[in-house]
């Protein structure tokens, strides 16, 4: 039996760069075309990155404001959903692709296949062949709307006994931090500290770390993000009581890191990261700061101790249900605090201040089950 789709929906809409979020609840609702889907979303997580580019602040690899952006646009890129339709024609070409079945919303929309980079399993840098790549952050309407229409041949089906609430923010913060770990080549028993532990990136990074065996040491502010670093296990230094946070991490790993890995969205977090490191140790970015950020660490540190330095840009799509396995198994529990919808506005005025420790996800609909 079909869902029954309503005409309109409720969206979190911004108009202008820097401008506010409006909830518009008369949005009309896209019929899938051929190759798509339409899926109900349950939940949200609320990304740094949909805060940076309402606000206009997010950089490109330049440096630079991205300013190429889909207005008015519809933020959000950690959704879980339902499908609830198929496009002409889909289900007898793609019979894996049921309606019934949960969908994520990632950061990824729809990539080329046939680029380098896709044709190397790293199509989050799909550079377009034959078609332009798109992302939820940036081209296409994201997950902070009831209903979205997404492409069938780039489509993250999820286990069905998987936690909505818990998968959604692993769509991006959660792989994230998995391909962090994995750039580490983090082994059992090596030393791993995560700067910005306690936040909704930092927060996978030490659990992903913890269950490929690491010892994990979180670098965060305030007793909050204290208690929630030290009840994954790991140990926690306080930037904001500790007078040398270099000096204490190289105190108690003996000499250094095996690897650092930056979450916090902050510029004043990357400064020291390097020295926290030991000889032939690993720094893995992932938190980008507003206006792009910069590196303070002299050519002399990263040539006579032979550090490495990796950036990543979230993870393919084998890498993203990789880091789904290990929640839905309960490895990894992330630490999420649900809110309604229209909470979004303040939920960004929380995260420009760092008030919150681990993820807020948002409920943006009721969950029609997998059959009607």
């Amino acid at each position: 039996m079909a869902f029954p789709i309503p005409k309109t929906q409720t969206v979190a809409l911004v108009r202008t760069l820097g401008g506010p979020v409006e909830f518009i609840d008369d949005y009309p609702i896209r019929t899938p075309g051929q190759d798509e889907v339409l899926a109900k979303i349950l939940y949200s997580g609320v990304c740094q990155s949909d805060l940076h580019t309402r606000a206009g602040t997010a950089a490109g690899a330049d440096g630079n404001p991205i300013t190429a952006i889909k207005l008015p646009h519809i933020g959000g890129h950690e959704g879980v959903g339902r499908i609830i339709a198929l496009g002409p024609g889909l289900g007898e070409r793609d019979p894996s692709i049921q309606v019934g079945g949960l969908v994520g919303i990632r950061f990824s929309s729809r990539v080329c296949r046939r680029c380098e980079f896709c044709l190397k399993g790293e199509e989050q840098y799909c550079q377009g062949v034959g078609i332009k790549p798109t992302n939820h952050l940036h081209h296409e309407d994201g997950s902070f709307q009831e209903y979205i229409c997404l492409d069938a041949g780039y489509i993250t089906l999820l286990p069905p006994d998987v936690d909505a609430v818990l998968a959604a923010p692993t769509l991006c913060a959660g792989l994230t931090a998995y391909k962090a770990v994995k750039n580490a080549e983090v082994r059992p028993g090596q030393v791993v500290v995560v700067v910005g532990a306690g936040g909704g990136l930092g927060q996978y990074a030490v659990q992903y770390a913890l269950a490929f065996g690491a010892r994990v040491i979180g670098v965060d502010g305030g007793q909050q993000k204290h208690d929630l670093v030290s009840s994954f296990g790991a140990e926690f230094v306080d930037f904001r009581e500790c007078p040398d946070v270099v000096a204490k991490v190289q105190d108690l790993t003996s000499g250094g890191a095996h690897a650092v890995i930056v979450a916090a969205a902050s510029s004043a977090a990357f400064s020291q990261a390097a020295s926290m490191l030991r000889i032939g140790g690993t720094m893995c970015l992932i938190g980008i700061p507003p206006g792009g950020g910069h590196i303070d660490t002299t050519v002399a540190e990263i040539v006579i101790k032979g550090i490495t330095i990796k950036g990543n840009l979230v993870g393919n799509l084998g890498e993203c249900l990789g880091a789904v396995e290990l929640v839905r198994t309960g490895k990894v529990k992330p630490k999420v605090f649900v809110r309604p919808f229209r909470d979004l506005p303040n939920v960004y005025e929380e995260l420009e201040k760092g008030d919150v420790a681990g993820r807020v996800v948002l409920k943006i609909g009721g969950d029609p089950g997998p059959h009607m």
